[in-house]
């Protein structure tokens, strides 16, 4: 049979029941896993066999929904974890330790730039940022003999800023270390990075995933095809024996296709244990089945509230790469297709007073921290997300104070615009 398309795998993909069986996922509400012989045990202890013993480390129903997620982006392993922050820490921490560097876009999410910046930091990984519109010089000037990943956002969060995936992607790889992406905003479905030369995936799957803001969690794919042996020296953790289990050298046990998920289960879930509630993941599974019509629709409803708000008297910027003359527009057309997801930022005339009086008086949409959710919502970053980070830094994020994130959800765009226009008028 051929390649299934995408609308197909969000439905089919992950799981399949076996005569009898449930057909929906189902929910395996367990801690442990009861076996008849310690031997039995041992052999998955020693990474022999495959099964499970605690949903610590794992649980089938996050497998089944993980292995749905690699399916749509194309991966050949994944993981889930409690939330994106968690899949972004992880994915890190599994290729750098103290001493290291890691290579980061200026423009990423709040919470993933103090996560960088600040957490991680203190744990003696540097991290130097560079403009997603940054030079070939002064991206190449980033780089150190002690790197070990670059990271960024397909669409950045939320200043809305493309990254051209493939120079990122080609610069990474000079250099001998992978390209991370985090794919949240676009989605497998409108976006598939791996296309363009990333290697590894993330997701905060509590975004457009789930869609319904019903429950928190992250995800990790693998492309499979970062050749970890050519580099041993600078990815030891995963080319030479793990003494913290039984010594096992993760490329040669597990191959290309699984080394890196593999790690990250064993050693940092095991010692971390953020692990996504097998609850959370049956609900991710249910958004995720219906996440190709939705992405349709957010598309749709913010190309038109974008147009609409770049008419507007009151309204002083709008970002939106779906519009002709954005900046970002021609990136878009070759990464994104399909749609550039359903977030618009925008600036309010007036400045920071006047976004923050214009939110009050939205009826429709709320005000919240959440984003890319079935019901609309916005958020004023500088006053909520990025309030951690002082000015400059925010300019470098792509943050001005006037700045309002409006995640377009799934209602009439015309009552949508008509809140906007009585939200906005004098």
């Amino acid at each position: 049979m051929k390649e299934l398309n995408i609308e197909t795998k969000c439905i089919q993909a992950g799981y399949v029941p076996g005569n009898g069986e449930p057909r929906q996922i189902p929910i395996i509400q367990s801690t442990t896993f009861k076996y008849d012989t310690s031997e039995d045990m041992g052999k998955l202890f020693d990474l022999e066999a495959s099964g499970y013993f605690y949903t610590r480390l794992q649980n089938p129903t996050n497998d089944y929904v993980a292995a749905k997620i690699a399916a749509l982006e194309g991966g050949t392993a994944a993981m889930l974890t409690s939330s994106g922050q968690a899949a972004n820490f992880y994915t890190i921490f599994n290729l750098a330790s103290c001493g290291d560097h890691v290579v980061a876009v200026s423009t990423i999410y709040g919470g993933t730039f103090n996560l960088f910046s600040v957490t991680m930091k203190r744990m003696g990984i540097e991290f130097t940022f560079v403009s997603p519109y940054c030079t070939d010089e002064e991206l190449e000037a980033a780089f150190r003999p002690n790197t070990k990943a670059v990271f960024g956002e397909t669409i950045a969060n939320p200043a809305l800023i493309v990254l051209d995936i493939e120079r990122f992607a080609n610069a990474a790889h000079a250099h001998g270390v992978p390209l991370i992406i985090d794919n949240t905003f676009p989605t497998p479905f409108l976006c598939n990075p791996f296309k363009f030369g990333a290697d590894i995936v993330t997701h905060s799957t509590t975004k457009y995933m789930d869609g319904h803001g019903a429950g928190v969690g992250g995800c990790i794919v693998d492309s499979g095809k970062f050749d970890w042996t050519k580099y041993p020296d600078k990815f030891p953790g995963l080319c030479t024996p793990d003494e913290s289990y039984h010594g096992v050298t993760y490329t040669e046990r597990f191959g290309l296709e699984g080394a890196f998920i593999t790690k990250a289960t064993a050693q940092l879930m095991r010692d971390f244990g953020s692990i996504q509630s097998p609850q959370n993941a049956f609900l991710l599974n249910l958004g995720l089945e219906s996440l190709h019509v939705r992405m349709e629709r957010h598309c749709e409803n913010a190309l038109k509230i974008a147009k609409f708000l770049s008419a507007h008297e009151n309204i002083t910027w709008v970002k939106y790469s779906g519009l002709p003359g954005d900046r970002d527009y021609k990136l878009a057309k070759k990464y994104l297709p399909k749609g550039s997801c359903g977030v618009v930022s925008f600036g309010v005339k007036g400045g920071r007073k006047a976004a923050e009086a214009f939110m009050k008086k939205l009826k429709l949409a709320s005000i919240e921290t959440h984003v890319a959710d079935a019901r609309t919502c916005c958020l004023h970053p500088a006053s909520a997300t990025h309030r951690q980070m002082n000015d400059e830094e925010l300019i470098a994020a792509g943050v001005s104070a006037d700045l309002v994130r409006l995640s377009v959800g799934l209602e009439n765009a015309d009552d949508l615009i008509a809140d906007l226009a009585q939200a906005l008028a004098d």
